[in-house]
């Protein structure tokens, strides 16, 4: 049985919380994603970096006003490895649940 594809990347917390955010909107606002996933602006502009330098994430910049303003969307290719990430670990869960029936659950199992 081949091991499912998980997205290293992805498996880090703070990565997977910023691109499960990204998956439900279109162009987010720093700001708005910063406060989501609770980080401070030095912290997610590192994981942008990262993000982006994969191509997971596209970066838009540009002004509101008078007022420099950053976008973030999710790219495709960034949505195609959630996607693939997800169903990974959903194999993984059900590999658990299967092994789990197949082998009793818990210490009291099959007596009484």
């Amino acid at each position: 049985m081949a091991a499912p594809d998980v997205d290293p990347l992805l498996l880090d917390p703070t990565r997977l919380s910023i691109v499960s955010l990204l998956s439900a909107t279109r162009w987010a606002e720093f700001g708005f994603v910063r406060d989501s996933v609770g980080m401070s602006d030095s912290a997610l502009s590192k994981q942008v970096t990262t993000l982006s330098k994969q191509d997971y994430i596209e970066v838009k910049k540009g002004y509101v006003g008078k007022r420099p303003r950053t976008w973030l969307n999710l790219s495709d290719t960034g949505r195609a490895a959630l996607e693939t990430h997800i169903e990974a670990l959903q194999q993984i869960a059900a590999r658990s649940r299967e092994a789990g029936d197949a082998h009793g659950s818990g210490p009291d199992a099959g007596v009484g």
